[in-house]
C-alpha cells in the first residue's frame, strides 16, 4: 500500500478513473462477459476505492485492485439475484474461480484490443462498430460520439444499445481472432484505432485540443496489433500516429492555444518518434502492398524531413495526395490536396479547388474547409471575403482552442482592414 493522505485520495481516484477506467472495464468485460454488468461493477469498484483507500491506503497496483473489487461486486450482485434466476449462481461460481485471470499481465494488456475486435465483429452493422468502440473501449460519452458523427444523442444511444444487444444475442466472443481470420478483420480495427488516436490528438469537442491518454492508448494498441500481424498497413498506421505524436509538444502554446504546423518550433519535435515512424514507412512502402495509412504517413514524413516550413517539399506532398486520392478518395483528402497545391502553385489554384468542393455540397459542416478558404483569401488580399469565411468557420468549430484561434484571425483581419 502507498501512504497517501486521506484528503488527496478523491483527486487520486479521479485521476486514476481518467487514465485507467476503460482498461479496468475491458478486463471486467472479459471476466464477466457482459457490458452492462461490467459497467455497473466498474462504478462499484471506484465507489469502494473512495471508501476504503482513505482508511487502508492506496494499493501498489490500483488497476488490479479495481478489477478485483469490481469482480467481487459482480459476484455478490449475482448471488443476491440468484434466488430469482438459478443460472446466475452458476455464472457467479465460474467468475469466482477465475482469480488467476486477474494476474495474467499478458491477458490484461490485450483486453482493450480484444474488446475492439469484439466491437468490430463482422456480425455487427459497420455503422455501429465505430460508435460502439468509442463508447465502450474509449469511454467517450454518447453526446461526444453523436457530435462527431453529426447525429442526435438519442439516435446514437439507440445504435450503441443495438450493438451491445447483438454481441449478447449472437454470443460474439471477447477474443482476438485466429491468425487465419485476422486479415479479413483488420480493416475495421485499424479504422477504429485511428479514430481513437484522432479523438485523443484532436478531440471532437471540449475545452482542450488533446486527450493524450487516448492517443497513447491507440499507439499501444497498434503496437500490439503489429506483433500479432506484421501487415504493411498496420506498420503504416503506427508510423502515421508516431509521426503525428512527434509534434505533440509543439502544437500548443503554454496557454493552450493552437500553433499551426508552419509556425511550430521544430526543435520541440520528438526525433526518436520521427525516426521510428520513418523506418516503419519505408518498411511498408518497400512491401509494395501498402494503403492509405502508409501514404498519409509518407506525407507526415515529408513534413518531418523539412528543417523549417519554407523547405517543405510541397511537390512531393501533392504527389502523395494524388496517390491517396486514388487509394481512398474523400472530400477531406481533396481539401488537404488543395491546400498543398496552394503551397505549390499559389493561393488562387488552391482556392478554386476548395470552392469547387463546397459548391457541390461537400464539407459544408467542416470548419477547416472554411478556415482554409479564409486563409487563401487572406493571402490574396481579399480581406472582407476572408473574414466572412473565418466567421463561418467559427460557427462550426467545437473546440475552445479552435474558436480562440479563429477569433484571433478575425480580429487581425479587422485590424488590417481598418488601417
Amino acid at each position: 500500500m502507498t501512504d497517501t493522505s486521506a484528503e488527496s485520495v478523491p483527486d487520486l481516484v479521479d485521476s486514476i478513473y481518467r487514465t485507467e477506467s476503460r482498461r479496468v472495464f475491458a478486463t471486467l468485460v472479459r471476466l464477466l462477459g457482459d457490458f452492462d454488468l461490467a459497467e455497473e461493477s466498474l462504478s462499484d469498484a471506484f465507489a469502494a476505492a473512495l471508501q476504503q483507500w482513505p482508511r487502508e491506503g492506496v494499493p501498489d497496483n490500483p488497476r488490479a485492485w479495481l478489477v478485483s473489487a469490481g469482480r467481487f461486486k459482480a459476484i455478490d450482485a449475482m448471488r443476491r439475484r440468484a434466488r430469482f434466476d438459478a443460472s446466475l449462481e452458476t455464472l457467479a461460481q465460474r467468475i469466482d474461480t477465475s482469480e488467476n485471470e486477474l494476474t495474467n499481465e499478458e491477458q490484461v494488456a490485450d483486453d482493450r484490443l480484444r474488446l475492439i475486435f469484439t466491437c468490430c465483429h463482422p456480425a455487427i452493422d459497420p455503422k455501429i462498430q465505430v460508435p460502439l468502440t468509442l463508447r465502450e473501449v474509449c469511454g467517450l460519452t454518447t453526446e461526444e460520439i453523436a457530435s462527431a458523427f453529426l447525429t442526435s444523442p438519442p439516435t446514437m444511444a439507440q445504435r450503441i444499445v443495438r450493438g451491445k444487444a447483438k454481441i449478447r444475442d449472437a454470443k460474439i466472443p471477447f477474443a482476438i481472432p485466429s491468425l487465419a481470420d485476422l486479415p479479413e478483420r483488420i480493416e475495421a480495427v485499424l479504422s477504429v484505432i485511428y479514430l481513437v488516436f484522432n479523438e485523443g490528438y484532436s478531440a471532437s469537442a471540449g475545452a482542450e485540443v488533446t486527450r493524450t491518454d487516448l492517443s497513447d492508448e491507440a499507439i499501444r494498441l497498434a503496437r500490439l496489433l503489429l506483433q500479432l500481424l506484421p501487415d504493411p498497413e498496420v506498420m503504416g498506421l503506427l508510423a502515421l500516429m508516431l509521426l503525428h505524436s512527434s509534434r505533440r509538444t509543439a502544437r500548443l502554446s503554454p496557454e493552450g492555444d493552437i500553433i499551426l504546423l508552419e509556425d511550430q518550433d521544430r526543435e520541440l519535435w520528438d526525433r526518436d518518434l520521427i525516426a521510428e515512424g520513418k523506418s516503419l514507412v519505408q518498411s511498408s512502402l518497400s512491401s509494395g502492398h501498402f494503403g492509405e495509412y502508409t501514404i498519409q504517413a509518407a506525407i507526415s514524413a515529408v513534413h518531418a524531413d523539412a528543417a523549417n516550413a519554407a523547405e517543405t517539399d510541397w511537390q512531393q506532398i501533392v504527389a502523395h495526395y494524388d496517390l491517396l486520392l486514388r487509394a481512398a478518395p474523400s472530400p477531406v483528402v481533396e481539401l488537404n490536396r488543395a491546400v498543398a497545391i496552394a503551397m505549390c502553385d499559389g493561393p488562387e489554384a488552391g482556392l478554386a479547388l476548395i470552392e469547387a468542393i463546397l459548391q457541390r455540397g461537400d464539407l459544408t459542416e467542416y470548419y477547416l474547409a472554411y478556415s482554409a478558404q479564409g486563409e487563401l483569401l487572406r493571402r490574396m488580399g481579399r480581406l472582407a471575403e476572408a473574414q466572412s469565411s473565418f466567421n463561418h468557420s467559427l460557427t462550426l468549430a467545437k473546440q475552445e482552442p479552435e474558436r480562440r484561434f479563429l477569433s484571433k484571425k478575425i480580429a487581425m483581419l479587422k485590424e488590417t482592414a481598418d488601417q
